[in-house]
């Protein structure tokens, strides 16, 4: 399906809003959280082989996107591609139980301490139009670790080609989005600005039933 320029222009400000901006350095360790998504395992596997961090975590069980493509479980199907990257697997560590971001966070600083990895930084790769809200997450999860945020470094226009549904695109950003605004009252995450042209975007892609990833009952508005 093809969208209109206007709610591509619209998408874009969500994309743009999501980019943390952080740039790589060497961590304790790189998490790589589980979703549809392979490239996040791509982006873990090149992080760890420019030597950002010497431990790999990927965390993430099923859900009702990825359990027909996944039916491992997103982590253990990460780490497999991690592996065909060149990661070697004595450096993996697999979560195989988190079914949301914050349980990516808790479950995965559960096992590094498990497994007796001291943590003082986390390189944080999600999808790019998760990246803030994998940061808010593990910023209020965690708070005494630092988080640089990571995801694969593509247009929005090259993102939606690969994975083929511009629309479902359109959908999880504005999911994502209604979350920063929600979660934060609710303990899920810390709070962060959103610009007003970055709300007027997301409820104009409301109001055009861009809506299947949104919770119900919540709408997300600032007033």
């Amino acid at each position: 399906m093809t969208l209109s320029d206007a709610v591509m222009k619209d998408a874009q400000h969500l994309w743009d809003y999501q980019l943390m901006g952080h740039a790589p350095r060497p961590c304790s360790v790189v998490i790589g959280l589980g979703s549809h998504d392979l490239g996040v395992a791509d982006v873990t596997a090149d992080l760890y082989r420019q030597g950002m961090a010497p431990v790999v975590v990927f965390t993430g069980a099923t859900s009702r996107t990825t359990r027909e493509r996944m039916p491992r479980g997103e982590a253990e199907h990460y780490r497999e591609r991690a592996i065909e990257l060149g990661v070697p697997d004595d450096a993996i560590l697999v979560e195989p139980r988190a079914r949301n971001t914050g349980e990516n966070i808790r479950f995965s600083r559960a096992l590094l301490e498990e497994q007796g990895v001291p943590v003082s930084s986390v390189l944080l790769v999600s999808k790019p139009y998760e990246e803030r809200r994998a940061y808010a997450t593990a910023r209020k999860l965690w708070p005494e670790v630092e988080f640089v945020s990571a995801s694969a470094p593509m247009p929005l226009a090259d993102y939606v080609r690969s994975i083929g549904d511009a629309r479902l695109v359109v959908d999880m950003l504005v999911g994502a989005l209604q979350r920063l605004l929600i979660y934060p009252a609710q303990g899920f995450m810390i709070s962060q600005d959103v610009p007003q042209d970055v709300q007027d975007a997301y409820e104009r892609l409301q109001a055009q039933g861009f809506t299947s990833r949104l919770i119900p009952d919540a709408t997300g508005r600032s007033e």
